[in-house]
């Protein structure tokens, strides 16, 4: 089996391999597929090394799978023409999450929806992942009414140039090529993605319409406020539930403790509860500081930590492309 990782010398990219030369598809064939200024150099696959070609070269040796990591511009020109070769494209970009025909995957909460005949694939938004992840077996045990979210979304979002902003500033330099409109070490700055004529963000309105779209639940009243802050790696979730029905916490406890990819970590007698600080590196899902909200009739307090660089894109990624692999018969 050839799976190509386009846009492998980006940092989400470099994660992608990194995913893949862990998982039970690194003795595949592997093409690391990046512009024409890396054409022909070398880069780490596990133990070994691989050379990176170009778009068309990879388009000509027709992959079984192609991971998308390199942009929605890319991804709208480049998607199909794959498809058409016969080659199954993940992607990681938000250009085809809300198109109709193709399908917003989650493997543990709606992976029963991939017959292995989709040519596209759309991987989510990094933040609606982990929180799906997390709230999804909540609505079936007791129904959603409303998601109020606020995140705290690390620079590592903004790829190599968002790290690079926040290392020279702390370091008292100015950043030459600045990823975001204010300084961000030492500060939090409430704006990720453009602005919307309704106010919201772009981030913003991605969360609500992808966390519909992946739990089929089109009426689900969903309100997000995205927000930067100056960690390396990492996003955290403050997340408000309003539920349909009564719950217990020891219920909700039990229910989040038996999800495969979630790992609850709710001690505060003992100071632990989920940090960016613990996920990096890690597949899953942490959640913690699970409490009742007592301003309203069955309200839960919840929050939520994940890689964003792992379970929030390449981790989930290489999991559709297991999946599709499976079906495929290989």
């Amino acid at each position: 089996m050839k799976i190509a990782v386009v846009g492998a010398t980006g940092l989400v990219g470099t994660e992608m391999l990194n995913v893949l030369s862990l998982s039970v598809l690194k003795n595949c064939d592997i093409m690391a597929v990046a512009s024409e200024n890396s054409r022909g150099k070398s880069i780490s696959f596990g133990a070994r090394k691989i050379e990176v070609c170009g778009m068309q070269e990879c388009l000509d040796s027709k992959p079984d799978f192609a991971i998308f990591a390199a942009g929605g511009n890319t991804s709208i020109e480049w998607a199909p023409k794959f498809a058409t070769v016969g080659t199954t494209v993940v992607d990681n970009s938000s250009a085809w999450r809300m198109d109709p025909s193709v399908k917003l995957i989650v493997p543990e909460v709606n992976g029963s929806l991939l017959d292995g005949s989709e040519r596209i694939v759309a991987n989510p938004n990094c933040s609606t992942i982990q929180m799906v992840m997390v709230v999804n077996p909540l609505h079936r045990a007791f129904g959603i009414k409303r998601i109020v979210v606020s995140t705290y979304q690390s620079v590592s979002g903004t790829g190599i140039k968002g790290i690079n902003q926040l290392m020279e500033e702390r370091a008292g330099n100015s950043p030459l090529n600045p990823a975001y409109p204010h300084p961000i070490d030492l500060n939090i700055i409430p704006h990720i993605d453009s602005f919307l004529e309704n106010g919201y963000t772009k981030e913003e309105m991605k969360m609500i319409h992808e966390t519909r779209k992946i739990m089929q639940v089109d009426s689900l009243a969903v309100t997000a406020t995205t927000v930067r802050v100056p960690v390396t790696g990492g996003h955290s979730e403050s997340v408000n539930i309003e539920f349909e029905q009564e719950f217990t916490i020891e219920k909700v406890r039990n229910i989040l403790e038996s999800e495969r990819g979630i790992v609850l970590t709710d001690n505060p007698e003992s100071f632990e509860y989920p940090m960016p600080i613990y996920c990096k590196g890690k597949d899953d899902v942490f959640v913690g500081r699970i409490r009742r909200d007592f301003s309203l009739e069955n309200g839960l307090n919840l929050w939520i930590t994940a890689d964003n660089l792992r379970k929030g894109a390449a981790t989930n990624a290489v999991q559709i492309v297991e999946l599709l692999a499976g079906l495929k018969g290989f």
